[in-house]
């Protein structure tokens, strides 16, 4: 008689954001989980990643993957890394202090907003680069690059589709009563700008680059064309994103946009992609597509809202564990194999 199969437990990450919805203040919760206007670039960013096929390889005698690689020289554990948010110190007490350390257990890389709640100086020692939102008067964000680049930040990541935040309904009309921003943008100099540029050019880029003396990535890019016009301009990486749908509702998903980016870039420059990334077949997806960096937004907040650092790190631990059981799967012994999937 056969032995009964062992059932498989259920996956912690798939009850994540409800149990982190509960965890956090309504309206927080809310404005974490919302997209834009009706959403449709928000709902479909996952099932976008779903859709997508591989042909895996076999006889390949590779073995168990390594999964280490570097991200603008920086060697991390896995191309798996967390992309900037902001409201850190409104899901948990601790803040961007408590992510850093859950990624810093990790080995893995995360990118701190420049609306951060909490000093750079107090982040961590794990590898970090800064998000940036260019102020309309370029020369007071010199500061918040200095200070940025003295605690640690070792490139600077350009938020290029946010002229100004997209409308979110639900969100907007949330009731906020109780939730301290107090420490909203505790990095930027007073008077804080009540708005951002809205006449971004790729001349910003190079600016950034000259000003800050670390490598720039260009974060909010879907199109070959405006690819080739940050490389122009001296960009060191491009990173494919929709803003996790929060800014223009129904622009096209990230899984569709990515291969038209890599193709543009030719190798002259990294490229990386966020949004929907909710598995490491998703991941496996994503490398299989050309990107060599893979980040996360939503996941590690919610991780962060039910248990701190050690909610961020199994985040990130149970991603790079199924990322490295589908690598090998499909017959892929390094990260570079997985280009040949698609």
């Amino acid at each position: 008689m056969e032995p009964e199969p062992t059932p498989t437990p259920p996956r912690w990450l798939d009850g994540l954001e409800s149990a982190a919805l509960r965890a956090m203040h309504p309206a927080v919760g809310e404005y974490v989980r919302t997209g834009s206007y009706f959403g449709d670039s928000a709902d479909e960013a996952s099932d976008s990643w779903r859709a997508l096929r591989f042909r895996p390889r076999v006889l390949r005698g590779g073995g168990e993957p390594d999964l280490a690689t570097t991200l603008l020289g920086t060697v991390v554990s896995s191309p798996l890394a967390v992309a900037p948010t902001a409201m850190q110190r409104a899901i948990h007490p601790g803040g961007e202090r408590e992510m850093a350390a859950g990624i810093e257990a990790t080995g893995s890389l995360h990118v701190v907003s420049s609306n951060a709640g909490t000093p750079f100086a107090d982040i961590g020692s794990g590898p970090w680069w800064l998000q940036a939102y260019l102020p309309t008067d370029r020369e007071t964000m010199l500061p918040v690059l200095e200070s940025a680049v003295t605690a640690g930040a070792s490139a600077v990541v350009l938020t290029a589709d946010t002229p100004f935040p997209g409308t979110k309904w639900a969100a907007d009309a949330a009731d906020w009563t109780g939730v301290d921003l107090g420490w909203w943008r505790v990095n930027v100099p007073p008077p804080h700008p009540d708005a951002w540029a809205r006449d971004l050019t790729p001349a910003d880029v190079t600016w950034l680059r000259e000003r800050s003396r670390v490598p720039v990535v260009v974060k909010g890019v879907l199109r070959a064309d405006d690819a080739l016009r940050c490389l122009h301009a001296g960009a060191d990486a491009i990173w494919v994103s929709n803003h996790g749908g929060r800014q223009l509702d129904r622009a096209v998903s990230t899984a569709r946009a990515l291969p038209e980016v890599v193709a543009a870039v030719e190798h002259r420059a990294e490229v990386y992609v966020d949004g929907g990334i909710r598995s490491g077949l998703d991941a496996l997806a994503a490398l299989a597509l050309g990107a060599r960096g893979v980040f996360v937004g939503r996941p590690p907040l919610y991780g962060l809202a039910v248990d701190g650092a050690r909610g961020v790190t199994r985040v990130l631990s149970d991603l790079v564990t199924e990322l490295r059981e589908a690598l090998e799967l499909a017959g892929c012994a390094t990260l570079d194999e997985a280009a040949d999937l698609r």
